[in-house]
C-alpha cells in the first residue's frame, strides 16, 4: 500500500540549491549525505540530489499548499523569488497567479531550474 508522497528534485549544484531553499523558503535539510539533501515535515518531504540532468524538466515538479497565496508570494518575492507568467490554452496568469474556482496557484523556478508551485485551495 502506498502511504506517503516523497518528491525528488535534481540539482546541478547542491550547495547553490541548499542556499536557495534556506534563504528563499526557510527550509533546512534534516539530513545531508554525499550528493543528497533530505528535507522533511510532518506527512511530507523531499530530497534534492546532485546530477547533470538538472533543469531539463518543463513541468511542475513539486507543489506546496498554503492558506494565503498572496502573503506567501509577497514573502517569497521579498527574498528574490521570481514568479512565472503563462498564457497557454486553459490558463493565463495575472501577476504570476493562475486561478480556477477551486484553487489559485503560482509557479517559480529554483536555482536548479525546477518548477515549483505554491497553491491555495479555495473553499
Amino acid at each position: 500500500m502506498l502511504k506517503e508522497i516523497h518528491t525528488v528534485l535534481p540539482a546541478a549544484d547542491l550547495s547553490r540549491a541548499r542556499t536557495f531553499y534556506h534563504d528563499a523558503l526557510d527550509l533546512e535539510p534534516v539530513e545531508v549525505l554525499d550528493g543528497l539533501l533530505v528535507y522533511s515535515s510532518p506527512g511530507s518531504g523531499f530530497e534534492i540530489y546532485e546530477t547533470e540532468n538538472a533543469g531539463t524538466a518543463k513541468n511542475t515538479q513539486m507543489s506546496f499548499i498554503t492558506d494565503d497565496l498572496d502573503g506567501e508570494m509577497a514573502r517569497l518575492r521579498s527574498r528574490g523569488v521570481v514568479f512565472e507568467d503563462y498564457d497557454i490554452p486553459g490558463m493565463k496568469t495575472v501577476d504570476g497567479v493562475g486561478a480556477t474556482d477551486a484553487m489559485k496557484s503560482a509557479w517559480f523556478r529554483d536555482t536548479e531550474g525546477n518548477f515549483i508551485c505554491v497553491t491555495e485551495l479555495l473553499s
